[in-house]
């Protein structure tokens, strides 16, 4: 998706001849939307993400070396493409839980154990879902409980084993991480936390709390991912986690940038997409000749599985002042941290109807009064509008504001002009329900309750 994103800069840039390499033999697609595809509600072809015209892609193909000496790619068939500028956008790779059975002696994983970071991955989950009654999906992560969702809704058990004290444990606190154990458990799907999966075995799965999880058909590992920073080391780049890069996305080697998962700036490296974008432009406009500088990204996270809604804005661990408001009887969670009047974090679980003027107000650094944080957090009678001024971002991946979808006469326009809706697709209830409403008076946002 960051390479994509990359090529579309570059073309319309007019920055010269631009080659595309990818492993995969798909046309470039979005990842994010996996679970969808394999939940049911997106066909592929949604997903698809398309390349401008002019673009050399070579699918189906691996990078084997850098020769930076040369300024040569080496592929695996021994064909040299020639360089000016190399980018590296191989994005992160799954990390595998060091549990005894998943692989066997030959090096592939066991035949019932899946991953999805890929349409191959999704193809073969697919295949393997209607022959199958329960599933077990390791980790309780943003992936992870979107994988337990596609798989509940096609009908099968499913059970989460997350090896954290409750869910999400990366971007939220443990009331939010509660909220969600209840709502995935009233969903159908069990919940198991403080547990780690150590060994597969033909009894089932073995939990280091002694239980042990029998007749399972399907293991999905979603416990993470890291850097796919291979390729990069062996060129001699520097590497920690990720490709090491500054702020003009530059690696150690002066022709050699790297962006998106696979990068790491100010020893930070970003899983999202909204930050691959950003870095996406910025280099574009470098390799155009202007001067930007990419200085860091805001964390934004929002979970895309249904019947499950959640945002997170900001560090979790920011200091300041707390205001929170939990209803676990109806699976909602909303908690501002406010520093000097200031948003400086927030987490939204279940209603997420004020996310729109919550970003506008923690982009903007807008000094609140006293009572207006508690007011963001509370609901109004059901049915009631919420009103979103024209500068209230909806989609946080592109950056969208509620004036730029108005504008369009069009879901699909929106899409295709604004970008909304085309990464982690969490602003599409949004969109469409600010499209419906463009022509009446005022701007206005229908509220929803869970």
């Amino acid at each position: 998706m960051a390479a994509t994103r990359l090529v579309e800069a570059l073309v319309a840039r007019d920055t010269g001849p631009v080659t595309l390499v990818g492993e995969e033999r798909h046309a470039p697609y979005n990842r994010i939307l996996l679970s969808a595809v394999l939940e049911g509600t997106h066909s592929r072809a949604a997903i698809g993400l398309g390349l401008p015209d002019g673009v050399d892609a070579r699918l189906g193909t691996r990078v084997a070396e850098v020769d930076r000496s040369e300024r040569e790619l080496v592929l695996v068939d021994g064909e040299r493409i020639g360089y000016d500028r190399l980018v590296l956008a191989t994005g992160s790779i799954p990390s595998l839980p060091p549990v005894r059975g998943l692989v066997g002696l030959d090096g592939t994983l066991h035949p019932s154990v899946h991953t999805l970071r890929s349409l191959d991955d999704c193809d073969r989950l697919d295949a393997a879902v209607p022959h199958a009654r329960r599933a077990v999906v390791v980790g309780g992560g943003l992936l992870g409980l979107q994988v337990a969702r596609a798989l509940s809704i096609r009908g099968l058990d499913v059970e989460v084993v997350e090896g954290g004290e409750h869910l999400m444990r990366g971007q939220v606190g443990p009331r939010a991480g509660s909220v969600l154990a209840r709502d995935l458990t009233r969903l159908g799907s069990a919940v198991y936390t403080g547990a780690r999966l150590i060994k597969l075995t033909e009894a089932g799965l073995v939990l280091d709390n002694g239980a042990v999880l029998a007749d399972v058909d399907l293991v999905v590992l979603a416990a993470g991912a890291r850097p796919a920073a291979a390729l990069a080391r062996r060129a001699g780049l520097a590497v920690r986690r990720g490709v090491l890069v500054d702020d003009t996305l530059t690696t150690s080697d002066p022709a050699i940038h790297a962006i998106g998962d696979c990068a790491e700036h100010a020893g930070r490296t970003h899983g999202t997409v909204g930050p691959a974008w950003e870095q996406a432009e910025v280099l574009a406009s470098r390799i155009a000749g202007a001067d930007p500088t990419y200085d860091g990204s805001r964390f934004v996270a929002r979970l895309r599985a249904t019947g499950l809604d959640v945002a997170v804005l900001g560090d979790r661990d920011a200091e300041g002042e707390v205001v929170e408001v939990t209803n676990p009887v109806v699976g909602s969670h909303r908690r501002l941290m406010v520093r000097e009047g200031r948003i400086v974090a927030a987490t939204l679980v279940g209603d997420l109807s004020r996310i729109g003027l919550i970003t506008q107000h923690f982009d903007r650094g807008t000094v609140l009064g006293p009572h207006e944080p508690a007011a963001l957090l509370t609901p109004d009678r059901p049915g009631a509008p919420v009103v979103l001024p024209d500068t209230a971002e909806v989609c946080a991946c592109a950056g969208v504001t509620a004036g730029a979808v108005r504008a369009c006469a069009s879901f699909d326009e929106a899409r295709a002009t604004t970008r909304a809706t085309t990464g982690c697709g969490g602003c599409s209830a949004a969109v469409r329900a600010l499209l419906s409403t463009r022509t009446s008076t005022g701007p206005t946002l229908e509220r929803t309750h869970p």
